[in-house]
């Protein structure tokens, strides 16, 4: 089940990984890119079962069920889920990053140092795959 995403969550989640590698993926039911990623994030996650993957859909609590369906549809039961839970959300969003502006995918990729690298749109298997092998070599 999805945790609320409210004003402070953001900063929990990258709070509670401090010092190691993790991903953040915000998504939503609408995005036709998201459900592509979601795949290429489900090959990851049975690739490299230890992937710390967290997703956080900009949909509402209300759209609950239908995000759990989505989940359940890829192997990405060990992710972390949350659901934007702020009807403010573009507080939620400055929040994540001030430099972005609600297009959809947006990735966080954080090293065991607390360096971001974010992109916007489909992402790449190859690259993601080439990111995750540097970061379990400087765990």
């Amino acid at each position: 089940m999805s945790k609320p995403f409210v004003h402070g969550s953001y900063q929990e989640i990258v709070a509670a990984r401090a010092g190691k590698p993790f991903i953040i993926s915000l998504w939503s039911l609408d995005c036709t890119y998201c459900l592509e990623d979601m795949v290429l994030f489900g090959k990851l996650a049975k690739k490299y079962p230890d992937l710390d993957l967290v997703l956080i859909s900009t949909d509402t609590p209300e759209q609950m069920n239908e995000i759990a369906r989505v989940l359940k549809k890829y192997p990405l039961k060990k992710a972390e889920s949350w659901v934007f839970a702020d009807k403010f959300v573009e507080r939620l969003r400055y929040e994540v990053d001030p430099e972005w502006y609600g297009e959809l995918p947006r990735t966080y990729f954080y090293d065991s140092q607390g360096h971001t690298i974010a992109l916007s749109g489909k992402l790449d298997y190859a690259q993601i795959e080439q990111w995750i092998r540097k970061n379990k070599k400087n765990e």
